[in-house]
């Protein structure tokens, strides 16, 4: 199971892009639409919320990595790779 990180994207209903990590995305995905104190305290009334991008990341160091370069991307690169058009770096 330590390798099984992921890496995902949530949008708001603004169209804020989120990212983070996780080792299950399903259950983190609902933590962030509950609310709950275990959800993004940035996500927090800012629903409904969708969940737009998620991948296998490996283990949780490159989750990490990756997590980082996608926050650092520009608006355009992101959403190219919500939309499938753009795949995740090898290099990371």
């Amino acid at each position: 199971m330590a390798d099984n990180w992921f890496v995902y994207m949530v949008r708001t209903a603004r169209g804020a892009l989120y990212t983070g990590i996780t080792t299950d995305v399903n259950r983190r995905f609902q933590e962030h639409q509950a609310g709950t104190p275990k959800g993004a305290r940035s996500l927090r009334g800012k629903g409904p919320l969708e969940l737009v991008f998620s991948a296998v990341a490996g283990d949780r160091s490159r989750a990490s990595k990756l997590e980082w370069h996608i926050k650092q991307w520009p608006r355009p690169r992101k959403e190219a790779l919500a939309q499938g058009e753009l795949s995740l770096p090898d290099d990371v």
